[in-house]
């Protein structure tokens, strides 16, 4: 959302400092907690301008270097600068296929803003921000991006709607390729769609990136689980080249005693029934248990979105993480914008025990004290136990929040390499698999990662396939 690590210390009443980085404002915390509706309002017009002339058009742009899709960053601020927002629109489409989600979600504050040289002496440019105001922009006025390219009569099946298989689509279509994708849910996006919350990621942008995508003439087929309906040994069949990009949506558990209480969930399970079905709704049909009291265990995004979601149907949610503050992996405005709505963390804390009662619903946890060890030769502090800490917490929900593994059911009846962490297998390109004309990539390769990085690992195996067919 554009924002670099200082920002959290400035709005809480940190040292201001000059040519300061304009700040989008926000709802109110104690608002904001109670309804899915987005955080984040973006920038006006003004703010825009105002923020894209602190651009300095560095001429070796380290920026650029920083972003996984290399989107040009100084050109589309200056055409923005100068009021042209197609143009600044043109910019961003030519290297990447969803700017507005990406100037939602990205970490910029790890990527390109960290990167960028008004970070050294002071705030580094809000890029993200103004990517997404320039996105927005092109949705109000409903620009487009024109194929220029005659079709070249090549079929590419794409497995899988989310960041890294809606990426691959959009660059094949823009060479010329006709793509088709297959969605297992009801609904595109992947986990675009079913994992980021409404309030960070409005499911309107989304379906306007994936209406955006089939204006280009890429055909979307929802409902279609590939393994099942269809096997990946007939799409090879039928498809010049076929990408996986199936993601990483199976839930891990601690495997400790009491986790098949009634309670218990996954933070896919609750983020999911929220975000795809609804269930934060009076009429849903199949809606969440509205506890009194939950602990997400975790200190991840995925984390901060299930207990901020919870929050807002009225839970009293807590935080559970085994490390300090410090080594929270969430973004830092997360973790910030989580505090600002009321959001308890129990940091060095780790449960051992769920509890139940006769009935086997969840009534609280067994629960230790854990410490942080000495920076072993990797600078990396462990976590250990502290003998005798055991104590009880009452709730009536727990959520794991523990990353997550990738799910094959769509490799069925498949010879497809694995690794020996039963991710798929591909070569020195990064993209290609052991199956002739067959690529992967995103979390189904890496393991859980970002969504820009999906869509990097995308725009990897679309540029693979074009080759191929040149």
């Amino acid at each position: 959302m554009g924002y670099d690590e200082e920002i959290p210390r400035k709005r809480l009443g940190g040292a201001s400092m000059n040519d300061e980085k304009v700040i989008m404002k926000a709802q109110d915390p104690n608002v904001r907690n109670k309804n899915f509706e987005e955080v984040e309002l973006g920038y006006t017009e003004e703010e825009a301008k105002k923020e894209a002339s602190r651009c300095l058009h560095c001429k070796i742009p380290r920026c650029v270097e920083g972003c996984p899709v290399n989107i040009m960053i100084p050109e589309f601020i200056a055409a923005l600068k100068d009021g042209d927002i197609k143009k600044a629109y043109d910019v961003i489409s030519e290297t990447s296929s969803l700017p507005a989600i990406c100037g939602r979600v990205c970490p910029q504050e790890k990527q390109c803003e960290a990167k960028c040289v008004k970070g050294i002496k002071g705030s580094s440019i809000a890029i993200g921000s103004l990517e997404r105001y320039v996105a927005d922009e092109a949705i109000k006025n409903n620009f487009t991006t024109m194929i220029k390219v005659p079709k070249n009569n090549k079929k590419v099946a794409i497995v899988g709607s989310g960041p890294a298989g809606l990426t691959c689509a959009g660059d094949l279509a823009k060479a010329g390729f006709d793509v088709t994708v297959f969605e297992v849910l009801h609904k595109a996006g992947g986990v675009l769609t079913y994992g980021i919350p409404e309030f960070r990621l409005p499911k309107s942008i989304v379906e306007n990136q994936v209406k955006s995508l089939k204006k280009m003439g890429v055909v979307i087929r929802t409902n279609i689980p590939v393994g099942n309906a269809i096997t990946l040994d007939e799409l090879q069949k039928e498809y010049d080249a076929v990408f996986v990009g199936t993601g990483a949506g199976l839930p891990k558990f601690m495997g400790i005693e009491g986790e098949d209480a009634s309670g218990v969930f996954s933070a896919n399970e609750i983020l999911t029934r929220i975000n795809l079905m609804g269930s934060f709704k009076d009429d849903a049909k199949t809606p969440i248990k509205h506890a009194k009291k939950a602990y997400v265990i975790g200190g991840g995004n995925v984390a901060m979105d299930a207990v901020r979601s919870l929050k807002r149907l009225g839970v009293e949610a807590h935080i559970m993480y085994r490390r300090g503050e410090d080594e929270l992996p969430a973004r830092k405005m997360e973790v910030h914008h989580a505090k600002e709505e009321g959001i308890e963390f129990d940091l060095l804390q780790n449960p051992v025990k769920i509890i139940a009662d006769e009935n086997n619903n969840v009534t609280g946890m067994e629960v230790v004290n854990m410490e942080l060890t000495e920076p072993g030769a990797d600078g990396r502090r462990s976590v250990k136990e502290v003998e005798g800490s055991n104590h009880i917490v009452e709730c009536d929900m727990v959520v794991m929040a523990l990353g997550t593994g990738p799910n094959h059911e769509a490799l069925k009846e498949s010879d497809i390499a694995l690794t020996d962490r039963n991710l798929i297998e591909v070569d020195e390109t990064g993209t290609k698999t052991s199956l002739d004309n067959v690529y992967a990539g995103g979390d189904a390769v890496t393991g859980a990662a970002t969504v820009i990085l999906a869509m990097e690992a995308g725009k990897k195996a679309a540029k693979e396939i074009i080759e191929r067919f040149k």
